[in-house]
């Protein structure tokens, strides 16, 4: 039997291409050979970064009398979770249904039409904790489909029935006022934990959403869970101290002991956590993480076609953490003291405390000469957006024109190379080759970096993408019945039992979300009510969640605190880097929507015109302005 990954766009399922199991990519040809054969389907869904992906790839699928035994009794597809999240959505959803709990790998058995009966995460080579051994699970399989198939498609049945509850959810008809945002801010203080910051205990995942909606808040308490979390999280461990950027989650309370894979979602959202935090307190220390992270990716993430690569792995060599640990006599040999360490496992330690410039230096110079980590170089249109809108802002706050030039380029490849030829986006690409069509998020995301670059750039260019963008979205995914917005297009997939919609903000704002805050910006910038409408019904679907799970949902909040806030347009007749310019968008005011002019074509800068040739700034209540203002003291 053949293994088809060889031709595969993704890095991951590249990773398995020379399994002894005969994988098919999820599509025609596989559901094909499954009905042909009458043979149930095994999906495994994972994602190149992912250790535990790793670990039964190399337990079980390698091994040759497993893989002969799928490849006796099953059709096996292979999935990247990260080009195909529609997919994954309904994997995990089964998954979650039938076990309760997800995670990576996930092992979903299908019936050949495509619909899920059994499903699970990692199973082990030989039953130990509970779980069956892999071929074991496999010879279960497969007999219970010879001899009481009946009763598992009758399961499959019911399981598709329970499936896609997310897009199914109703509106909710409630007020929207600040007592939502209140009550959420309530639950978000409930699971606190004060002593090293974050929320919950043991592992501590990053939660960029949650600090920039406390960001938004008034109260103190707020202001105490963003600051113990941010320097919780940057004390050294789950943030690289010496390179930059974070790490995708910390095992421990203390932040100290990460699962080392660096994603780019959350390396863009915590840049704009840190650099948001900065400017609202004025604290210099969250300006230099926003600046490490930043560099990070553009160091070591940022691909010469100008687009940004996916994520670096958590092993190297097959080992987690060699790169980034350390022993006592490596940290003498460059003269600094081992005092810094904190024991990890295997005779190596993690850095944690305070670096100086020259000491970072002289560790990252040594790191680079050690095997690196593997790095995913598939560019994900939705992440790309996200690390757009950081670089972009951040360029633009920090006096960094190379930054904008950055940003300006990963806009540009977005545009020449992750757009097709119809105007529609493309899911992802790498090295030369495109994937399929792109998902809600890809528009969300990029729409919402294309509105930083603008600030950064003035170029009305981005602008009118951004709003092009969100109009193709509320086109190509509104549910016109429920409101909001599904994750895929309508008959994007026959093989796909279920319409899903993305709605939690964890790890990375949903498509939903992310699409309501652009709606609700552009709305007031177009003077559309009409489309900031479309952004407020996205919002009504998880009203609930505020009080019941509100971290889940803080993006979602961060949306309706803009659309609670009194309408506030500021049109600058302006160059970026003028002073007028940079005064007015100097302070941390998220519910501003902001245009650059002179630009006809945009409502808000209709009639705008610089008073006697010198910059000048128009603050407006729906269209409604006061007098014009050309100096920057007079900004208020």
């Amino acid at each position: 039997m053949t293994n088809r990954l060889r031709d595969a766009t993704s890095p991951y399922l590249l990773q398995h291409a020379d399994n002894p199991v005969a994988w098919f990519e999820w599509g025609d040809e596989a559901f094909a050979a499954a009905q042909e054969s009458d043979r149930p389907v095994l999906v495994s869904v994972g994602y190149s970064a992912c250790h535990w992906c790793h670990v039964m790839a190399h337990e079980s699928f390698e091994d040759p009398a497993t893989a002969a035994l799928m490849n006796d009794l099953f059709v096996n597809v292979k999935v990247d979770r990260e080009e195909r999240p529609d997919v994954d959505a309904l994997t995990m959803d089964a998954t979650v249904t039938m076990t309760g709990q997800g995670g990576w790998p996930t092992t979903v058995f299908l019936t050949p039409d495509g619909r899920p009966f059994y499903a699970g995460t990692y199973f082990p080579p030989e039953p130990r904790h509970g779980l069956p051994g892999f071929q074991e699970l496999l010879r279960g399989v497969a007999a219970a489909w010879v001899e009481r198939r009946d009763d598992l498609e009758a399961q499959a049945v019911r399981l598709v029935g329970e499936l896609g509850q997310s897009a199914r959810i109703e509106p909710s008809t409630e007020d929207l006022d600040r007592h939502l945002l209140d009550a959420a801010e309530d639950g978000i203080a409930r699971v606190f934990e004060p002593a090293f910051g974050g929320f919950g205990g043991a592992p501590k995942f990053p939660p960029a959403s949650t600090i920039e909606f406390l960001l938004r808040r008034p109260s103190a308490r707020a202001a105490e869970m963003v600051t113990r979390t941010l320097d919780g999280m940057t004390a050294g461990g789950m943030y690289d101290v010496v390179g930059g950027g974070f790490h995708r989650y910390s095992v421990d309370a203390r932040w100290l002991v990460p699962h080392f894979e660096k994603m780019l979602y959350d390396n863009a959202l915590l840049a704009s956590a840190y650099l948001h935090a900065w400017v609202a307190t004025g604290e210099d220390r969250y300006r230099a993480v926003a600046e490490g992270t930043v560099e990070y990716m553009l160091r070591e993430l940022l691909l010469p076609d100008g687009g940004i690569a996916s994520a670096q792995d958590a092993d190297t060599d097959g080992v987690e953490g060699t790169t980034y640990t350390w022993t006592p006599a490596e940290l003498q040999a460059l003269d600094i003291d081992p005092a810094v360490l904190e024991a990890f496992e295997h005779g190596r330690s993690i850095i944690r405390g305070t670096l100086t410039a020259n000491e970072r230096r002289r560790l990252l110079t040594a790191r680079a000469e050690r095997p690196q980590p593997f790095r995913d170089e598939k560019v994900i249109t939705s992440w790309n957006g996200l690390a757009l809108a950081a670089i972009a802002e951040a360029g633009r706050r920090l006096a960094r024109p190379d930054w904008v030039n950055a940003a300006t380029g990963i806009a540009a490849f977005c545009a020449e190379t992750l757009t097709a030829s119809d105007g529609k986006l493309i899911r992802s690409w790498r090295d030369g080759r495109t994937s399929g069509t792109a998902f809600l998020d890809d528009y969300a995301n990029l729409a919402h970096g294309l509105l930083e670059l603008h600030l950064a750039t003035g170029d009305a260019t981005s602008l009118h993408e951004a709003h092009r963008l969100a109009s193709d979205a509320v086109v190509l995914f509104a549910d016109e019945i429920n409101g909001g917005f599904f994750l895929a297009p309508v008959g994007h997939d026959p093989y796909l039992r279920t319409r899903t919609k993305d709605i939690h903000d964890d790890p990375s704002p949903s498509g939903n979300s992310m699409l309501a805050s652009v709606l609700i910006r552009l709305g007031r910038l177009w003077g559309d009510t009409a489309l900031e409408q479309r952004g407020v019904d996205a919002i009504r679907l998880v009203v609930p969640t505020f009080s019941q799970a509100p971290r889940a949902v803080s993006w979602a909040l961060c949306a309706l605190d803009l659309h609670l806030a009194p309408p506030r347009e500021l049109a600058l007749i302006a160059h970026p880097q003028s002073e007028l310019a940079r005064v007015a968008l100097a302070p941390f005011a998220p519910n501003t929507v902001t245009a650059f002019g002179p630009n006809e074509d945009i409502p808000l800068l209709v009639g705008k015109t610089a008073i006697d040739g010198a910059p000048t700034a128009y603050l407006c209540e729906r269209f409604v302005c006061r007098a014009p203002v050309t100096d920057p003291a007079a900004l208020g």
